[in-house]
């Protein structure tokens, strides 16, 4: 049966067929794919490669997304505390970054051993920064650290008792998220 007669017959919704020079049997993209999948099994298996592939990459996508999202969780907090409590009102805006970077480098000391520029020094073919190559138990308990450090910061406890203290969470957190601490050492 011609597919034109078929079309005909059986009212087939998603397929098309047109006569003439400029013509030929034309499918919606599902019904198409699926008549390529029944007519060649080497055509089915590329379909089922190529989408395991691309799920691959939406994962790894969604992974990435979701790690900036648990990074931003309790940053504004953080840097709300720093506002308030660290940041006099006569320093300039360069200054007050300064204090914010030294602020985050508390923590990146504090939970990678290293500060940010450290890590770009040790790491310079990679993009980004030290965050952007943490593990999400990692982040997670930066996320809480952002959040104790500014409660340490509103009680007025100074920046070595901070890091000392936030040295000590990242320890005990790591261990119970379950990642190896054994090359994580206290401050002193």
């Amino acid at each position: 049966m011609s597919p034109s007669r078929w079309v005909e017959l059986t009212g087939a919704i998603g397929i098309m067929n047109k006569l003439g020079r400029d013509g030929g049997t034309y499918a919606q993209r599902d019904i198409a794919f699926k008549f390529a999948s029944w007519v060649s099994v080497e055509f089915e298996l590329y379909l089922v490669k190529e989408f395991q592939r691309l799920k691959e990459v939406e994962q790894r996508q969604l992974g990435w997304s979701a790690k900036r999202e648990l990074s931003k969780i309790n940053y504004r907090i953080h840097t709300d505390a720093i506002k308030h409590n660290l940041i006099p009102a006569e320093v300039t805006k360069a200054q007050a970054n300064i204090i914010y970077a030294n602020e985050a480098d508390v923590l990146n000391v504090a939970m990678f051993g290293m500060t940010a520029k450290q890590w770009r020094d040790a790491n310079p073919s990679l993009k980004g920064n030290i965050r952007d190559y943490a593990t999400i138990n990692e982040l997670i308990c930066l996320s809480n650290m952002e959040n104790l450090n500014a409660v340490f910061i509103e009680q007025g406890i100074s920046q070595p008792e901070r890091l000392l203290k936030l040295n000590q969470i990242a320890i005990h957190q790591m261990s119970v998220l379950g990642n190896e601490t054994s090359d994580r050492k206290f401050i002193k």
